[in-house]
């Protein structure tokens, strides 16, 4: 059940069901059921099986599973599924810097860490708040669609900045990347909302690429090529500075 408690000491009850789709996504798999049901009534199987394949494929991609996320104010937490494809010290967006009248004060002028999380076209898309708190900016900027994997779509592509502010003043701020496929970048949320960690934000359509900027003095616990679960998997630990390795086996 949905917002239901589960822990390490055995409370909820753990239960396997099929994700729903998000909302977004069912008008094209109605577009693409209808045309496939269209071809076979006129008996043009070459193309009808194609698109009912087609139209399987779009369910999957906008597929919106629960998550159980991780309830500790430490914590930040992943907001997308995908793999883990740079993590570098970089000055954060101008966006999310400068004073833009709203009277929030944006994140600090400095190198930070920011953590790149690539989403291929088969991972789930629906974006998620690494922390909870009031929604501060959300910033759309036009831009090109080059490979997302690349370094140079922070600064050329298509983007959203997004900045959360929890109580005491600790702000996140994430940006989505539109890719080389993807041509639209869908918000959940606008400035002044007040949302919890691990709530939706977002999606990006058909392949694209995150970045979270983590405040200083704080190290990622993810390495590189790692995959990540968005609202699950523990990006960081506030304050916490820690050479994490791995071992590819």
């Amino acid at each position: 059940m949905a917002g239901e408690i589960l822990d390490n000491k055995g409370r909820g009850d753990a239960h396997w069901s099929w994700p729903t789709v998000h909302p977004e996504g069912r008008k094209y798999a109605l577009i693409t059921a209808a045309a496939s049901l269209v071809c076979a009534f006129l008996a043009w199987e070459t193309i009808a099986w194609p698109l009912a394949f087609l139209t399987l494929g779009v369910l999957a991609f906008f597929r919106d599973p629960e998550r159980v996320v991780p309830q500790d104010e430490r914590m930040i937490v992943s907001p997308a599924d995908g793999m883990v494809s740079l993590i570098s010290q970089v000055e954060p967006p101008a966006e999310l810097k400068i004073d833009d009248g709203s009277g929030s004060r944006g994140l600090a002028a400095g190198p930070v860490t920011r953590v790149s999380i690539f989403m291929s076209v088969f991972d789930v898309h629906i974006n998620r708040a690494p922390i909870g708190g009031t929604v501060r900016r959300v910033v759309y900027i036009p831009g090109k669609f080059v490979n997302a994997d690349l370094d140079k779509a922070s600064d050329e592509n298509e983007r959203q900045h997004i900045l959360i502010e929890r109580a005491d003043g600790t702000a996140i701020g994430f940006t989505q990347i539109a890719g080389l496929v993807a041509r639209r970048i869908v918000p959940f949320v606008k400035p002044g909302d007040t949302i919890a960690v691990g709530q939706r934000v977002g999606l990006i359509r058909f392949g694209s690429r995150v970045d979270v900027y983590l405040p200083a003095g704080t190290d990622p616990k993810v390495v590189l090529g790692q995959t990540v679960v968005a609202g699950e998997t523990v990006l960081a630990e506030l304050g916490t500075q820690k050479l994490i390795e791995g071992v590819n086996q």
